[in-house]
């Protein structure tokens, strides 16, 4: 059962828009919308009480019949579902391989394992002290460690494993080599006590995420500067371009706590592939997908025929956090989420209804009128921000822009010239080392629109082109 929460809406909106929302929340509540999925890591979040919102409540939910009646009886009929993602045709057979015999995670943990030799060499033994737990969540436990033999410093992903099932995260990250994606070193298995088999992914350590680097301005009562929302927007998008053309996966979890940055260099990675997924046309996926605040609407609606589009709505939401300090689409159930999205966007047409999940094209939304992008935001921002927000945050998905769109966008032009530099007055990391298969097929045009010239004179962008 969802309970009945307080919505909260414009301030400067019109009586009737308010009076709307709340018969749009009360119907929703009889629709039933399924709850979103929280997923993920175990870290704190904001709720605040929404964008462009006054601070004074509404006043609950009275008028149910009155409710029918305005939206009328077609919406009795409307029932959003969701699949969990425990089906088989999520998964895949695995075959065995090497198992340690190490269950505990704790500070001060030894685990002795064996890793393949490169190039042929023989098994080299490696051993892992384990220093702390840097996330938890449903999927197992993240901590730091360090090899004993080299002194360095990485990060263990250890989730249960299903003796019957390869583990699709394992799979993809092996297909991964990006310098914007968290790099696999090699993995193991271990067992416990209860005979409980683990997979150990050993991953290169990133100290920082982009959601404590919010956090830490929001306590400073300060806006990230904007040439941070720059380079870690630009550099998501890059790394999506990336793994939706040249790899063909999604990610379906883009969220802050799953943006890994370099403080010092200010260098991003993308890591968390645990939802990831090869999308293949025709093919069904879950809609049970996606943390909450960065979910696209059309999952909300339970599309199961969803494309790589539904990263760059959670890109977005993730730039446009950034911008604002808070969660631009708070909610704790799909029906807070899409209420929150219509606040802003107003009601969609029967054509973007259309284009999220056919099935309900008919149901009647009450008619609610997009909040304009500058009220939004409260603040100066240079027009190029908004634009790129308004570009990803489009209901329609073939209408929201592309990874490698987004990165040519003019909101990213102070990155490609070569006298920027970082508040600290070091350079930039590197933004345009673009490898061969980034661009693969991409037409000479836009390969000029995507690397500087300053860029191209250092690089063999030149030979792609001859």
């Amino acid at each position: 059962m969802i309970s009945q929460q307080t919505v909260t809406v414009p301030a400067n909106s019109r009586t009737a828009d308010r009076r709307k929302l709340l018969l749009l929340k009360d119907k929703c509540l009889t629709a039933q919308l399924p709850h979103c999925w929280s997923g993920g890591m175990a870290y704190s979040g904001q709720r605040h009480a929404g964008v462009g919102s006054s601070s004074r409540p509404a006043n609950g939910f009275k008028g149910a019949a009155n409710s029918v009646e305005f939206l009328g009886r077609e919406m009795l009929g409307m029932r959003l579902r969701d699949a969990k993602p425990d089906t088989d045709d999520e998964r895949e057979m695995w075959s065995s391989s090497d198992v340690t015999d190490s269950s505990s995670n704790e500070a001060g943990h030894v685990i002795a394992t064996t890793v393949h030799g490169r190039n042929g060499l023989p098994k080299q033994s490696v051993t892992y002290i384990a220093e702390h737990v840097v996330g938890t969540g449903s999927f197992g436990v993240v901590y730091q460690a360090k090899c004993r033999e080299t002194g360095e410093i990485v990060a263990i992903k250890k989730v249960l494993q299903d003796k019957r099932y390869k583990n699709r995260e394992l799979q993809i990250m092996h297909m991964l080599d990006h310098p914007n994606i968290i790099g696999l070193k090699h993995y193991f298995f271990s067992t416990t006590e209860r005979d409980e088999l683990y997979l150990n992914l050993v991953l290169e350590f990133v100290p920082e995420t982009v959601n404590r680097i919010a956090r830490q301005y929001n306590r400073m009562n300060q806006r990230m500067p904007l040439i941070y929302v720059k380079l870690y927007t630009y550099q998501i998008c890059r790394a999506l371009a990336y793994i939706h053309n040249c790899i063909g996966i999604c990610h379906r979890d883009i969220k802050p706590q799953n943006v890994l940055v370099n403080p010092h260099t200010h260098q991003l990675k993308i890591c968390d592939f645990g939802s990831a997924k090869v999308l293949v046309r025709g093919e069904p996926n879950i809609s049970y997908i996606c943390s909450r605040y960065y979910r696209a609407p059309e999952l909300i609606f339970g599309a199961t025929e969803y494309t790589t589009a539904i990263d760059l709505w959670s890109t977005g939401c993730v730039m446009a956090e950034l911008l604002l300090g808070q969660a631009l689409f708070p909610g704790e159930s799909g029906v807070d989420q899409l209420v929150e999205i219509i606040k802003v966007l107003g009601t969609p047409t029967r054509e973007e209804i259309k284009c999220m999940n056919p099935n309900y094209t008919e149901f009647k939304f009450p008619q609610i009128k997009a909040h304009p992008w500058h009220k939004v935001f409260q603040r100066r921002l240079p027009p190029e921000a908004v634009d790129l927000v308004s570009r990803f945050l489009q209901y329609s998905p073939n209408l929201r822009c592309t990874a490698l769109e987004a990165c040519m966008h003019p909101f990213f032009d102070e990155l490609r010239d070569p006298n920027t530099r970082l508040p600290n007055g070091r350079p930039l990391p590197p933004l345009f080392n673009f490898r061969s298969q980034e661009l693969k097929g991409v037409p000479p045009e836009v390969i000029d629109r995507l690397v500087p010239e300053h860029s191209r004179r250092q690089s063999l962008f030149m030979a792609l082109r001859t």
